[in-house]
């Protein structure tokens, strides 16, 4: 059985069409078929009730009230839809573009949504109405210009869920510009709600234009709408109440049209959702500086604002790695890995503040750039693989248009040879061309991260930071990862940043580890002593943390006792002296330095591990 034949189909779909088609029919052939009538005037039939000539009755010129009721349908369907346009254009794109502006940018915006929020939108249509001047053209334009907040603030939410995305953040390090953030990665994610609102909006914008026109705000003779023709009608709704009604029941059928088109389209955007859910020539960027190193970072500080008050996740953070070398950063959750990449990469959330002393990449000093300059050098230069290739990738992009925005907007590229180079580094991740023309829901977990690593092939980066990409992958998939990663750094020179809480698989991939505990890096050594030589307590404690297949069953896996320091309350000392097992009174007042212990081994600790002392680790 098939997905969509478990789906309910909604039973409102075959009337709503009906409906629908209703409208579209009468608003296309109604001027044609009755126009004539309903403009032509009788002078023997003034003012008729209704009969068999004249169903509805006539007005005060004798006109068929039918005629004029069924030919008004294109004039207020036209108008209505004109103004929802208008105003969902304008208050789309006001609050849609809060997710790609800057912190005073999205400041400013929000203020003006706010602000223009306040304000009763029919109150504020009728008084544009009368500041434009009565007229279709000034109606049109007021309900426009009052459904914009609305529309901004619906478009503001959404684009909000957006700004947070990998793949948001991943378009940014491409350097893309905001236009294009907008029109190819925000919009296309919030189309759908945006489109079932604006549906139902057509039928609010049809009853307050008819309203409009009831107040002699909006169509004026020799025009006509339903609203007028109600407002003809109602004056002798006692003697004839046919001619007052008759418009009023086609105001309320067609906003009802309205009304359940929205209804069904949101039934069948939920349905859709269900079926498509998974189970559980600008240059190259220069070379490695002439000290040889790829990416160089010293002091680096990161402070987030919080409604309990500022934080610093990292703190003093320094690291270097050279062309294709592989460093491995590892750490409980929390202990600031990502965010130090994040800084390297600047894709930090909006109102985090970075200082440091350097940050050079491929040679370049990235706060020597202008904003425009650092975006480019970092598109070009800097490749991110994220943990999640489901967030990293645009849903509402094919693959192709995700793998050719970069070396299109950076390198030249045409469409064609974009295309080409896209199916070469599929291929060269052991994946097909045809997946090309795939949207990422149709890939498996697997295929979506190495659909990421060929990402990172189309520019030829100098330096790839991969942030726990195999942890969402089952075992097998890990090492095909891991061998993609080893093929890219042989083949590119490419140098990898690898984040990582397995220790294990660090120890075996990389070539240098750095440690971090509570924002800081508390340890650096050679990969190669990583099992036996460690110093620090915390390393020799999460080494011995990995499970060994070797080891008693019987009894628990051993763990880190205790927990991560409070970031809120900062400690004089040590940030691991609480849960560690060489404590001493200095160690909690005074905070150890990064050290030298020997060649290219850096430990930040009082009372350092002998390298023969059994592991200290205590089970819990």
């Amino acid at each position: 059985m098939s997905p969509s034949s478990r789906l309910p189909r909604s039973p409102l779909a075959p009337a709503t069409a009906v409906m629908l088609a209703s409208l579209v029919a009468l608003a296309l052939v109604g001027p044609l078929v009755w126009g004539a009538a309903a403009d032509r005037p009788d002078p023997a039939a003034v003012l008729q009730g209704p009969s068999a000539v004249h169903p509805f009755g006539t007005d005060g010129l004798g006109r068929d009230l039918l005629a004029r009721v069924l030919t008004a349908t294109r004039p207020s369907l036209l108008l209505a839809l004109g103004a929802v346009l208008l105003g969902a254009t304008a208050g789309v794109l006001l609050g849609a573009c809060t997710a790609v502006l800057g912190r005073r940018g999205r400041r400013l915006t929000g203020g003006l949504i706010n602000l223009l929020l306040a304000f009763p939108a029919l109150l504020v249509a009728m008084f544009l109405a009368v500041v434009f001047g009565a007229g279709a053209t000034g109606a049109v334009l007021a309900l426009a210009a009052a459904a914009v907040p609305g529309f901004a603030r619906l478009a503001q939410t959404l684009a909000a869920g957006v700004a947070g995305t990998d793949h948001l953040a991943a378009a940014r390090v491409l350097g893309l510009r905001r236009h294009r953030l907008l029109w190819r990665h925000v919009l296309p994610n919030i189309a759908e709600p945006l489109l079932l609102s604006v549906t139902t909006a057509g039928g609010t914008a049809l009853v307050a234009l008819s309203g409009l026109s009831f107040l002699g705000l909006g169509v004026q003779p020799p025009g006509y709408d339903w609203g007028q023709l109600l407002s003809q009608g109602l004056d002798r709704i006692y003697a004839e109440p046919v001619p007052a009604l008759a418009p009023g029941l086609a105001i309320l059928y067609a906003a009802l049209t309205f009304q359940l088109l929205g209804e069904v389209l949101a039934q069948h955007a939920a349905r859709r959702g269900r079926m498509t859910r998974e189970p559980a020539p600008v240059p190259a960027p220069s070379g490695p500086a002439e000290d040889g190193l790829v990416l160089q970072v010293e002091d680096l500080t990161v402070e987030l604002a919080t409604p309990n008050g500022a934080i610093r996740p990292v703190r003093g953070v320094s690291l270097s790695l050279r062309p294709g070398e592989i460093v491995g950063l590892v750490g409980e959750s929390g202990s600031g890995k990502s965010l130090t990449a994040l800084a390297v990469a600047d894709l930090l959330p909006h109102g985090a503040r970075v200082s440091r002393r350097t940050l050079r990449l491929l040679g370049a000093d990235l706060s020597a750039l202008t904003p425009k300059e650092r975006n480019r050098h970092l598109a070009t230069g800097l490749s991110m693989i994220f943990q999640n290739p489901a967030s990293a990738l645009n849903p509402s992009l094919r693959i192709a248009t995700q793998l050719t925005e970069a070396v299109r907007a950076h390198r030249g590229a045409s469409r064609a040879q974009a295309a080409a180079k896209a199916a070469e580094a599929l291929r060269r991740v052991a994946l097909p061309p045809a997946l090309l023309r795939s949207r990422p829901h149709q890939l498996s977990g697997g295929q979506r991260q190495r659909v990421m690593i060929a990402s990172g092939l189309m520019v030829r980066p100098g330096l790839v930071i991969a942030d726990e990409p195999t942890t969402a992958l089952d075992v097998t998939v890990q090492r095909q990862i891991i061998r993609l990663l080893t093929d890219l750094r042989r083949d590119t020179s490419a140098a990898i940043l690898f984040i990582s809480h397995d220790v294990a698989l660090v120890g075996e991939f990389c070539e240098r580890v750095l440690v971090m505990y509570a924002g800081t890096v508390v340890e650096a050594l050679p990969a190669g002593r990583l099992v036996e030589a460690t110093r620090h307590p915390y390393t020799r404690a999460l080494v011995a943390s990995v499970p060994d297949l070797t080891a008693d069953r019987g009894r628990p896996l051993p763990t880190v006792a205790g927990a991560p320091p409070d970031p809120f309350a900062p400690v004089a000392g040590c940030p691991f002296e609480p849960r560690c097992p060489r404590r001493q009174d200095r160690c909690a007042e005074q905070a150890p330095p990064l050290e030298d212990l020997d060649a290219g081994h850096r430990v930040a600790c009082w009372y350092p591990v002998p390298v023969a002392a059994p592991t200290a680790v205590n089970a819990s």
